[in-house]
């Protein structure tokens, strides 16, 4: 069973240090679980690793999308695990670094995902209780979250038992939700006061260093908030100072805001769907890593 070593936590609490660190000390490389660092031009909102430490190690994910494109978790559960069978073919650790809950567990985990295809409507001659009635011979229990008349998720959920000759709901009970690897989560924590002290100067730092001058140009290269790649803290919030006038100080404080709740919903997730080994002492998690690679 292939090794991978993944490294989540909150915001601002160190992740893309301890990676560095990591591959640097047991020869590995890193992919990024960041759902925004796959864009090219969003640095330092991002929190993107700077050119010296993309120098310091190798990183996969970082770079991959054009601003104006689309990006979903089930490409990255695809485009991770491809990362990850490439690394370990060289001999080396994978490392997959984000706070991106979703991703991780997607590209760690048996899980399944459909995509939302814009394919062409196969059974356009039958209405939508027609619809609803051919879904509740092949996958009854689909019915209990889909609305009568919502036609595009009752035609997916019909596709779907097509191509795959079940349903959503039988192919989710056949899922485990266990690793398909041998892997090592380790979760970086620290006391509440000071993640959020650093989560503050963190956005601080990252106007010094020219946030709003990132968005102003990705602006002007045709970029707009409606772009999926806007939606991301640090920049969403921006859209009342670029659009509506609202005050600066309005904006950062509330990146600050949001970021700080952002960290709260990772604790929760990370707690509640993967297996993590918390580790507020960075000397104590190379330890775990070095104890479990023996």
């Amino acid at each position: 069973m292939q090794k991978v070593l993944a490294i989540v936590g909150p915001t601002a609490i160190g992740k893309t240090e301890f990676g560095i660190r990591c591959a640097e000390q047991f020869c590995g490389e890193i992919i990024s679980g960041d759902s925004i660092q796959i864009y090219r031009g969003l640095d330092v909102g991002s929190a993107k690793p700077t050119q010296e430490e993309l120098k310091q190690a190798v990183h996969h994910l970082i770079d991959i999308k054009d601003p104006k494109e689309n990006y979903s978790v089930s490409e990255f559960q695809k485009l991770s695990r491809e990362a990850i069978d490439t690394i370990s073919s060289k001999g080396k650790l994978p490392i997959i670094v984000g706070g991106t809950g979703l991703y991780i567990k997607a590209s760690l985990y048996d899980y399944t995902f459909f995509e939302e295809t814009e394919e062409d409507d196969p059974f356009d001659t039958l209405s939508n209780d027609e619809l609803w009635q051919e879904l509740k011979q092949k996958d009854p229990e689909a019915l209990e979250k889909i609305h009568p008349n919502n036609r595009k998720r009752l035609v997916r959920a019909l596709n779907i038992y097509e191509k795959h000759h079940k349903g959503i709901s039988q192919i989710k009970a056949e899922q485990e939700h266990k690793p398909i690897y041998d892997c090592l989560i380790i979760g970086l924590t620290a006391e509440r006061d000071l993640l959020f002290s650093r989560i503050n100067d963190r956005v601080d730092r990252m106007i010094e260093e020219g946030l709003l001058q990132e968005i102003e140009g990705l602006l002007k290269a045709g970029v707009s908030f409606s772009d999926q790649c806007m939606q991301g803290i640090g920049y969403k919030e921006f859209k009342g100072y670029f659009e509506e006038g609202k005050d600066l100080q309005e904006c950062i404080e509330q990146v600050k805001i949001n970021s700080r709740h952002f960290a709260k919903r990772q604790y929760t997730f990370f707690r509640n769907q993967l297996d993590v080994k918390w580790c507020e002492n960075k000397e104590e998690a190379l330890k775990e890593v070095q104890e479990w690679l023996i």
